[in-house]
C-alpha cells in the first residue's frame, strides 16, 4: 500500500514527521484545505510529467498552475502530463495521492518558488485522504529537490508570493553573510 511506503520513508528520513489520515479524502486541492483547515495553497500538490523522456515530479502551492514557457526555459521542452497509470508505476501513489516521499522508482523532484509563500505546507502522504505538514524548506531537503520557478499564481497572490521571495532572499543574504550558507 502506497501509504507504507511513505510511512517507511519517513521512518528511516524524518521519524518526526507524522502522516495525518483522514476519513474524508482530501484527493483535491480544495477537500484538502477544508479537510486540514488551511488556505489552497498551503496544499502542496505533486504533479507528474514528462519532458521528453525524462519523467519528473513537480511540488508546487496548490493555487499555482503552470506555465508552460517556462517550463520549456527551465527543461528544455514540452512538458506532458502523465496519465494516471504512468504515474502509480512510476510513484506507486494513486493520483490525488502522488507525493514525492517513497516512491517506486528514482525520479528528480522539483520545488516551485510558490511554495516559498508559506512557512508550512501539506502534501499528500500516499492516498487520497492523508497528508503531512512541513516547511518548504525542509520538504525540499528530504526529497533532495532543486527549487524551480515553473508556476504562476492567480493576480491576487502575487504580492504574498512577492513578500515571501523578499523573506527568503533576505534569509539568504543574511545566512551567506554569517557564514552559514555558501552561494549558489
Amino acid at each position: 500500500m502506497s501509504v507504507e511506503t511513505v510511512r517507511q520513508f519517513f521512518a528511516e528520513h524524518a521519524p518526526d514527521v507524522s502522516i495525518e489520515e483522514l476519513e474524508a479524502s482530501t484527493a483535491t486541492v480544495q477537500l484538502a484545505a477544508d479537510a486540514h483547515g488551511v488556505t489552497p495553497g498551503q496544499i502542496a500538490k505533486t504533479l507528474a510529467f514528462r519532458v521528453g523522456e525524462k519523467p519528473l515530479l513537480i511540488v508546487a502551492s496548490g493555487n499555482a498552475r503552470i506555465d508552460n514557457r517556462k517550463i520549456r526555459d527551465t527543461f528544455g521542452g514540452k512538458a506532458k502530463m502523465l496519465d494516471a497509470e504512468t504515474v502509480m508505476e512510476l510513484t506507486s501513489h494513486p493520483v490525488g495521492g502522488v507525493c514525492p516521499f517513497g516512491l517506486a522508482t528514482d525520479l528528480p523532484v522539483y520545488c516551485d518558488e510558490s511554495l516559498h509563500a508559506f512557512d508550512e505546507v501539506l502534501p499528500a502522504a500516499g492516498s487520497p485522504n492523508s497528508a503531512v505538514r512541513l516547511s518548504p524548506k525542509r520538504l525540499a531537503e528530504l526529497v533532495n529537490a532543486e527549487w524551480v520557478d515553473v508556476c504562476k499564481l492567480p493576480e491576487s497572490d502575487y504580492l504574498l508570493c512577492s513578500q515571501a521571495n523578499a523573506k527568503h532572499l533576505e534569509t539568504s543574504i543574511e545566512q551567506y553573510h554569517s557564514g552559514q550558507a555558501k552561494p549558489r
